[in-house]
């Protein structure tokens, strides 16, 4: 007789991270994409919910969410709060999300006038400002995201490098309290 085959080995759940950008250039998401070969080695560690990495356009429940740009319309803040609800750590990821970054540049403008004066009063553009129910409200400024939802987390740099991210991940993974050496601080 046999013995009989003993079940398998559980395996070790994986932490669930999801990512989205708002208002800023993408270059945060580059620099995740930037932790080159290690990405197969988080993907060992995680598994990826909403990001360009998977193309899964709806959050899911998470573990991490990470963040990058700034706040400036109706669908930014509909996005963040909908991440901010799945995600158990919430994390700002580089200067437009910690404080508007570049894009809050506009925030000195009122922006009824910055609309027309872009579409109506330019020399040979007889358009007038778009106002078609599929593009979101823009807000009256440009907001770092720990204005409309709490934040856990925040990793300055405009973008932080592949490395900080690597760091900052592994150790959120691992349980550890993330900890930046001064090398891997940058607040351009």
């Amino acid at each position: 007789m046999n013995a009989p085959v003993p079940p398998p080995a559980a395996a070790a759940k994986k932490l669930k991270i999801a990512t989205t950008s708002l208002c800023g250039c993408f270059g945060c998401h580059m620099s995740l994409l930037d932790i080159d070969e290690r990405l197969l080695e988080l993907v060992k560690l995680a598994e990826f919910d909403r990001s360009p990495i998977t193309d899964i356009k709806h959050f899911g429940p998470c573990d991490i969410g990470l963040v990058e740009g700034g706040v400036c319309n109706s669908e930014n803040v509909h996005v963040l709060r909908e991440m901010r609800a799945h995600c158990k750590v919430l994390v700002a990821v580089g200067a437009c999300a910690i404080n508007g970054g570049l894009p809050a540049e506009r925030n000195h403008l009122d922006v009824g006038e910055m609309l027309k004066k872009v579409y109506g009063d330019m020399p040979g553009l007889q358009s007038k400002v778009p106002n078609d129910p599929e593009l979101p409200l823009l807000l009256d400024k440009v907001y770092p995201i720990n204005e409309i939802v709490r934040v856990d987390y925040f990793i300055p740099g405009c973008p932080p490098s592949g490395d900080t991210l690597w760091k900052y991940l592994t150790d959120l993974i691992g349980g550890r309290q993330p900890r930046l050496e001064y090398q891997l601080l940058r607040f351009d």
